[in-house]
């Protein structure tokens, strides 16, 4: 099956109404973190079907896809390379892993990040070397600094939980609210595995947190313990 054919296959399941909903959905608005994105109109299901019965692209069909200006078209090429990855041999996981982050100016939305990051970028590092991490934390463009803290979901559902503590404390002040919704969202995980550490972690920045940070991160405490924290009175 060929790149043609699937998109071809991509045309005959839009739908408009349901791209304009999308748009909205995805703050694709002047100013906004999605500005001129746009779609064709297909739910996610869809494009999980789509991308299994053209898994076996190769990556020059890939990286057209992935330079589209339709954001489905985007995700089925990376839903596509987490299939690839999760089959393949440790030398072809190194090239996808750069490929990938080759294309990190692509990855460009929080559905494009956190439908991918893990299953990638933390399953290739996770028993290396992870300075890249830091640097994506640290970068200007804020899907980088997305990819950063979702990769480590893959350390944290192997229980290795310090790499999401340090690129947490990196992202504290960040200044935009779908990074502080990702760490909270990593911390909450780690407290659904293991409490203690979270507690200490949160004991030692809850204060200075961003609200929608602490509030991710505490959601699933019992209510007189997370109302504790956002009282401020641990």
């Amino acid at each position: 099956m060929s790149l043609s054919e699937l998109q071809k296959v991509v045309r005959q399941k839009a739908n408009k109404q349901h791209a304009l909903i999308l748009q909205r959905f995805f703050k694709t608005g002047s100013g906004e973190y999605g500005e001129g994105d746009i779609f064709h109109g297909i739910k996610v299901p869809m494009q999980r079907t789509i991308a299994n019965q053209f898994h076996h692209l190769p990556l020059n069909d890939l990286q057209i896809l992935l330079t589209s200006k339709y954001h489905e078209e985007r995700l089925i090429a990376l839903l596509i390379l987490v299939i690839k990855f999760k089959h393949a041999s440790e030398p072809v996981r190194e090239k996808l892993f750069n490929f990938y982050l080759k294309n990190t100016k692509n990855i460009n939305n929080w559905d494009l990040v956190d439908l991918s990051a893990d299953k990638i970028v933390g399953a290739y590092l996770i028993d290396k070397d992870k300075s890249i991490l830091f640097k994506l934390a640290k970068s200007s463009d804020l899907w980088e600094r997305r990819i950063s803290m979702i990769s480590t979901f893959y350390f944290i559902k192997n229980g290795i939980f310090e790499v999401s503590f340090q690129i947490a404390e990196i992202l504290l002040n960040d200044k935009h609210d779908l990074i502080h919704k990702a760490v909270g969202w990593m911390l909450r995980e780690i407290g659904k595995r293991d409490l203690e550490p979270e507690e200490e972690f949160l004991k030692l920045h809850y204060k200075k947190m961003p609200r929608i940070m602490l509030r991710y991160a505490i959601e699933k405490f019992p209510e007189t313990r997370r109302q504790a924290y956002l009282k401020e009175t641990i």
